[in-house]
C-alpha cells in the first residue's frame, strides 16, 4: 500500500513511503527500483539534493521497537534484491559494515559520477551486486533505521544563500546542534532559501526544537524562519509544541503521521 507520495521540482526528487508484509515489501521494493532504472538516467538527473542514483536510497522503518530486528532482515533481503537487478547496494545506518560508511554522506560526496570513480579505483567496495556503477542507475543505499523526519524550513525572503549554508551548518549536529539532525542549505530561487533537514529522532528531538533552533540561529543572521514543509511521515510526537508562527506547508500535517495513515491502513484490508 502507498501511503505516501511526495515530489519536489527543486530537489528533484520523489520519495514514496509504503506499507507492507515482508515478502510483498520486498517484491514492490524491487520493481520501484527497476522502474526507476527504465524511467532515469541518473548522469542526465538535476536537482538540488544529493544522490547517488536512480533509486538513491532505499530504508526499511521499523514502526515499533519490538519490530527492530525484523525490519533488519528485510532490509538485507532488499539489498539482495535489488543486487539481482544490477544495482551496487551499499548499506549505511545500523547496518554499515565500518563506521565510515555509517552516514550517506559518505557515499554521496561528488554525486553519482565521484562514486563510479571511487569504485573503478577500488577506494569503495558495494555490500551487494556489481562492482561497478550502474551505467544510468548508479548505485543505492539501503538500511533498516526507526522513523525520522524529513523537515525543510523556509527562511523569510530575501535571505541570501550564503546566509542559510551558515545556518544550516550550525545546526547540524557535527556543528553544535542538536543531536540527530542533519542539515544542509537549498536554494529554491533569487528570493527563497530553505534548509533542509533529517531528524533521526523526532521523538527525542521534535519539530518544535528545530524550529526554534533555526529561529536562533537566524535571528543572528537578520533573518527568520518563514514557514516549512514535511517530506513524507513523522511519528506523531513529533508534532507536539510546534510552533503557530512556522506553518507547515499542504495538508494538516496531524494527517501527515505514521499513525495516521497505519490506521487507515487497517480500516482498508481490515
Amino acid at each position: 500500500m502507498l501511503l505516501d507520495e511526495h515530489s519536489d521540482p527543486v530537489h528533484n526528487r520523489t520519495v514514496f513511503t509504503l506499507a507492507g508484509r515482508d515478502a510483498a515489501l520486498v517484491r514492490a521494493l524491487r520493481g520501484l527500483a527497476a522502474r526507476s532504472l527504465d524511467a532515469i538516467d541518473i548522469t542526465r538527473q538535476r536537482g538540488a539534493h544529493p544522490r547517488i542514483g536512480a533509486l538513491d536510497v532505499c530504508p526499511v522503518v521499523w514502526p515499533t521497537p519490538d519490530l527492530r530486528e525484523h525490519a533488519r532482515e528485510v532490509a538485507l533481503a532488499v539489498a539482495e534484491q535489488l543486487a539481482s537487478i544490477g544495482l551496487p547496494v551499499f548499506l549505511y545506518g545500523e547496518l554499515a559494515t565500518a563506521p565510515e560508511r555509517a552516514e550517506r554522506a559518505h557515499f554521496r560526496s561528488g554525486g553519482h559520477a565521484e562514486l563510479a570513480k571511487r569504485m573503478e579505483s577500488g577506494e569503495l567496495e558495494p555490500d551487494f551486486g556489481p562492482g561497478w556503477s550502474h551505467p544510468t542507475g548508479g548505485g543505492v543505499l539501503v538500511t533498516a533505521r526507526a522513523p525520522l523526519a524529513a523537515f525543510n524550513i523556509e527562511l523569510a525572503p530575501g535571505a541570501s544563500l550564503e546566509t542559510a549554508e551558515s545556518i544550516a551548518a550550525k545546526l547540524r549536529e557535527s556543528g553544535g546542534g542538536p543531536s540527530g539532525v542533519r542539515a544542509i542549505a537549498v536554494k529554491l530561487n533569487a528570493e527563497r532559501m530553505q534548509i533542509s533537514t533529517n531528524i533521526h529522532d523526532p521523538v527525542a528531538v521534535p519539530l518544535a526544537r528545530v524550529v526554534d533552533e533555526v529561529r536562533r540561529l537566524a535571528a543572528a543572521e537578520g533573518t527568520a524562519p518563514a514557514r516549512a514543509e514535511l517530506v513524507g511521515l513523522v511519528p506523531a510526537a513529533a508534532l507536539e509544541g510546534y510552533p503557530d508562527d512556522v506553518p507547515i506547508i499542504g495538508p494538516d500535517p496531524r494527517d501527515r503521521t505514521i499513525e495516521s495513515r497505519l490506521g487507515g491502513l487497517d480500516r482498508v484490508v481490515g
